[in-house]
């Protein structure tokens, strides 16, 4: 039986970059992509990051009960919802799999598909470091939404507080100081798991 390795961490831990050097590094590891409302950030393609999509495909999925779980964030600029759908993506009987996405999502696929099927990979950063990293992301936007970098910083401390952390299983994580040696280590434990 398969597993399904998800990667998360609050907003500016870098888990888009540990998550895509996984993909490269770990080629026999299947993606699944969530979809989401949001607009398309400079840089992202559609199917790459995630599948760019409306809230007529959203209800849609979720009145034909596909919907394996859903956030909705109430943002400065409407909201956006980011989800993942049973589209066929995911069969742990063909092999295991590399996700990425939060806390939440990673709860309502644990319910989904059972806790040992389930391996998180909590990448975590300091916070002072953390916002920096999320500033300097930010400005490189061609509009720069501060608000909105400052809302998710927050919702993150609450997100993943040590109680969320705790009630998920989630004992380890993996530190994202320097790069290089954080990916190293993840790719060694999910070397180790699939063997």
């Amino acid at each position: 039986m398969g597993k399904i390795f998800y990667v998360m961490g609050k907003s500016a831990s870098g888990k888009d970059t540990i998550y895509k050097e996984l993909v490269r590094r770990l080629p026999g590891l299947q993606t699944v992509r969530m979809y989401t409302t949001r607009p398309v950030r400079d840089g992202e393609q559609d199917g790459v990051e995630y599948y760019f999509t409306d809230r007529k495909f959203l209800e849609k999925c979720r009145r034909e009960n596909r919907l394996i779980e859903c956030r909705t964030y109430d943002t400065v600029y409407g909201p956006w919802s980011y989800f993942t759908v049973d589209d066929g993506q995911i069969d742990l009987g063909r092999g295991s799999y590399l996700m990425m996405g939060t806390l939440e999502s990673y709860e309502r696929l644990m319910e989904y598909y059972g806790r040992e099927a389930m391996v998180p990979i909590y990448i975590h950063v300091e916070d002072g470091l953390r916002l920096g990293r999320a500033l300097e992301r930010e400005k490189r936007q061609k509009q720069p939404k501060y608000a909105e970098m400052c809302r998710r910083y927050l919702a993150d401390e609450q997100d993943f507080c040590r109680e969320n952390l705790e009630r998920c299983g989630i004992g380890r994580q993996y530190e994202n100081v320097v790069l290089e040696e954080c990916i190293r280590e993840i790719t060694e434990e999910i070397r180790r798991l699939c063997e």
